[in-house]
């Protein structure tokens, strides 16, 4: 089931050139535009940078192992796949750093150039179908925008290092998991102004208590 994701501009086959070197770039051609046809492909790449967001995401030159399977259709090349990646952020509870596993996986058609023309008649009023359409380019296709959109879908949106992590001391920001009796006696603020009076109160007491004491001992003078 393809995932759903924003609308991308539509791929310009005549403003840019695919170069077939680029480690992202797949060739099509041994499927002979056969329907039915089938090419499985395999293969490390590094990860362009900005892949993720800004807690967490795969660090930029990072391998990334990709398994495609490539499948020859009426209209294009429809490709399905599975790129694994480690990824790295911070825990948004205590922020410290983690580090984990990430499998995202991806179906994306890319349609041949001359069903141009059928992809707009099939749209017909559905302007963002039309912008979400990926064309191949001499029996080529850039993989790099259906990476990156599939792997900002399958990245947490709050990353924790653990499921059950306290995080951090609202008073004082000690990580908590590091001292789990750390605690703070706090004064219920409800009681806090009868506190203030009865401490006021007894100073008072002793005020008076002082003052008596001076009286007798003046009259014991006498």
């Amino acid at each position: 089931m393809r995932a759903a994701r924003k609308p991308r501009r539509k791929q310009e086959a005549i403003n840019a050139r695919l170069d077939h070197r680029s480690p992202l770039v797949f060739d099509t051609r041994e499927l002979g535009r056969r329907p039915g046809a089938l090419k499985r492909a395999s293969r490390s790449v590094e990860a362009p940078r900005d892949l993720g967001n800004e807690v967490i995401g795969v660090p930029e030159g990072a391998p990334i192992e990709l398994d495609l399977r490539l499948e020859s259709v009426m209209d294009g090349v429809l490709v399905t796949g599975t790129g694994r990646a480690t990824v790295k952020g911070e825990c948004v509870r205590c922020l410290e750093p983690l580090e984990r596993q990430l499998d995202a996986d991806f179906q994306e058609m890319f349609a041949y150039p001359d069903a141009d023309a059928r992809v707009h008649e099939d749209a017909g009023d559905d302007a963002e179908d039309e912008e979400d359409t990926l064309f191949l380019e001499d029996d080529l296709f850039d993989l790099e925008p259906v990476l990156r959109d599939a792997v900002v879908l399958a990245l947490p949106m709050q990353p924790v290092c653990q499921d059950d992590c306290p995080g951090l001391c609202s008073d004082c920001g000690v990580r908590l998991a590091d001292d789990p009796d750390h605690h703070h006696d706090a004064v219920d603020i409800r009681w806090a102004a009868l506190q203030g009076l009865a401490g006021t109160v007894k100073d008072g007491e002793k005020d008076n208590m002082g003052g008596a004491e001076a009286g007798v001992d003046e009259k014991q003078e006498k």
